[in-house]
């Protein structure tokens, strides 16, 4: 088994850190867990005492640049893993790398009969929620049992899995002068705009507001809407076409990122996957 270690960074994000914590830990091992917080005077979790905690200065600046910061950061705190460990897992708090539970295999299982050579990606998966069906989320049952619908997003096709010591671009979005290799029954499920309530509880975080994130929320709350209002497609299919796609396709402006077209597939997250996060 590959020695696999997962690490974030984090500012004034408990609620989808606590989930990120639960998943890895269970999944990899409290011990291998690395989170960054951005910012001294940043509450540090005291829920998961055998991850590495690593408080940071602020990393300052409007959106863009701030996100460029962090990953450099991110990156070069995960060149110094490789000294012990063979993969190294980069995401955001509200990103779960998920396997296909119908594999009967464990992250670490899975992860470990690849051959991964600079890193592999999970097809992105944007959770949302269908309003007038799904209610408010709750931290009392698993996300994938309150929620049942997503985009497929190549948004979210992330190079989460790093194999030797690279640089990651801005959000895990790509390794930095290296393809990327979208592997079969994994997923990378997006929880960031999964909830109404929870979008507008961000419009009013000051912090965010003041750092330009409005713009990005707004946007990103189109989620919700295409969730609700879209037909909704098989999954199987689905995956299978958009995977297809996002591995041959390429952006003009990046040969790295994956494309699909701006289509909008909107699926049905299948139940097996209702106890997994």
């Amino acid at each position: 088994m590959k020695k696999i270690a997962a690490i974030t960074m984090v500012r004034n994000d408990h609620f989808y850190l606590r989930k990120w914590t639960e998943y890895y830990g269970r999944e990899l091992g409290e011990e291998n867990l690395y989170i960054l917080v951005d910012g001294l005077d940043d509450p540090l979790p005291d829920w998961c005492p055998k991850a590495h905690v690593i408080p940071c200065e602020r990393v300052q600046g409007q959106v863009a640049a701030a996100d460029k910061g962090r990953i450099r950061l991110i990156s070069a705190k995960a060149r110094e893993l490789f000294d012990r460990y063979d993969l190294v897992i980069g995401t955001d708090a509200d990103e779960i790398l998920a396997v296909d539970p119908a594999l009967g295999l464990s992250l670490a299982q899975y992860l470990s009969g690849l051959d991964i050579r600079t890193s592999v990606s999970g097809l992105g998966v944007d959770v949302g929620q269908r309003l007038g069906e799904e209610g408010d989320i709750t931290t009392d049952a698993p996300f994938l049992s309150q929620r049942h619908y997503a985009r497929l997003c190549t948004r979210y096709t992330k190079a989460s899995v790093m194999a030797r010591p690279l640089e990651w671009g801005s959000g895990f979005h790509r390794i930095k002068g290296h393809n990327f290799h979208i592997a079969k029954d994994l997923y990378l499920f997006h929880f960031g705009y999964f909830d109404q309530a929870r979008i507008r509880a961000r419009f009013s975080d000051q912090d965010r507001l003041a750092a330009g994130w409005q713009r990005h929320l707004e946007k990103r709350s189109e989620t919700i809407r295409l969730c609700s209002t879209l037909p909704v497609r098989d999954w199987d299919r689905s995956v299978r076409f958009a995977r297809r796609v996002q591995t041959w396709c390429r952006p003009p402006y990046a040969w790295n990122k994956p494309a699909m077209f701006e289509l909008k597939l909107i699926v049905r997250i299948p139940d097996r996957f209702s106890s997994v996060i």
